[in-house]
């Protein structure tokens, strides 16, 4: 079925979304039987209705295949941040995840962050539950772009339940990513997580050569940092947000996918190169590409690399068309 059948052109309106209020998200059935799930939150200032067009109509690099195309066993979900007051735009109604100070400055004012990420964090939740319970959770993806991103990744390390197949980040960044590796590097993590260790060898402690980091779930590393202050910083994040009843390292067992532009001027890389960092001290498997010369947004390269990511990690494979 083609995007320009499901999607009301009545919802482009933004005016028609009620604040402090998750519209309904659009959903794409699959095009054959029903095996994934993959939901994708929109940036800040955009919606569910303007986002998903151009994304679905976007012809990778490659296979030439379009999202659809890539998964037709897919259902895809397009969910709405509902509209809330920004303040850097001085108190004006968008659609936002949460509210947030300017990026340029973002370690400043991160007390406007939790109450809406918090509230959009546990609707994320709720989706995922209803997709895991259909298809399972190995069959259930998250993926978002700029503040989607953001509320990807919180989700991800808020999230005890099961391990689902994957999770996708475009031009993002973590929100309190600063905090969290100052937290990890200044108390290090039995040799693991001090500020002298070296990232490039961070698989090496617990993987030999050529086994994939994503597939073996980090078992060895997971003693290491179980008690230690990369549970801390993960500890704080979630009593940041209110999120004390959730427990666990889940996150170290979904593999992630983060793809930024080098030329992007609202997301600099460098908060893009801090989530990757981050998550990595935290202990989670991180694949981050970086894309020569691509500004704020996604090209036909990333969803190429995205695409091929995906069909590594869904369990369940696509039917031959």
């Amino acid at each position: 079925m083609a995007s320009s059948e499901v999607i009301d052109k009545s919802a482009l309106r933004p005016e028609i979304h009620k604040p402090g209020v998750f519209p309904d998200p659009i959903i794409l059935p699959p095009q054959m039987e029903h095996r994934q799930s993959i939901i994708i939150l929109h940036g800040r200032g955009s919606f569910a209705a303007k986002f998903a067009p151009p994304l679905l109509a976007t012809k990778a690099t490659g296979r030439g295949e379009t999202l659809q195309e890539a998964f037709p066993n897919a259902k895809i979900i397009f969910p709405t941040a509902s509209r809330n007051r920004a303040t850097i735009y001085k108190r004006s109604y968008t659609h936002q995840w949460f509210n947030n100070w300017y990026l340029e400055k973002h370690t400043e004012r991160q007390d406007l962050i939790p109450k809406e990420l918090r509230r959009s964090v546990l609707y994320i939740h709720g989706l995922l539950k209803t997709e895991i319970e259909a298809v399972g959770a190995e069959n259930a993806v998250l993926w978002g772009l700029s503040q989607g991103c953001a509320t990807t990744l919180a989700a991800l390390l808020t999230w005890d339940g099961e391990p689902f197949a994957a999770a996708v980040g475009m031009c993002g960044w973590l929100p309190f990513a600063n905090v969290m590796t100052d937290l990890v590097q200044i108390h290090g993590s039995n040799g693991v997580s001090s500020p002298e260790f070296d990232d490039d060898d961070y698989f090496a402690l617990s993987r030999e050569e050529d086994d994939d980091p994503f597939t073996l779930g980090i078992p060895s590393l997971e003693k290491d940092l179980n008690s230690d202050s990369a549970i801390q910083a993960v500890t704080l994040l979630r009593e940041e947000l209110d999120m004390n009843d959730k427990n666990g390292t889940v996150f170290r067992h979904i593999p992630i996918f983060l793809g930024h532009g080098t030329d992007d001027q609202r997301v600099n890389i460098n908060l893009g190169r801090e989530s990757q960092k981050c998550m990595e001290l935290l202990g989670a498997g991180v694949r981050m590409v970086e894309y020569e010369g691509l500004e704020h947004w996604y090209s036909k390269d990333m969803l190429r690399d995205i695409f091929e990511f995906l069909k590594e990690k869904l369990a369940l494979q696509m039917e031959e068309k």
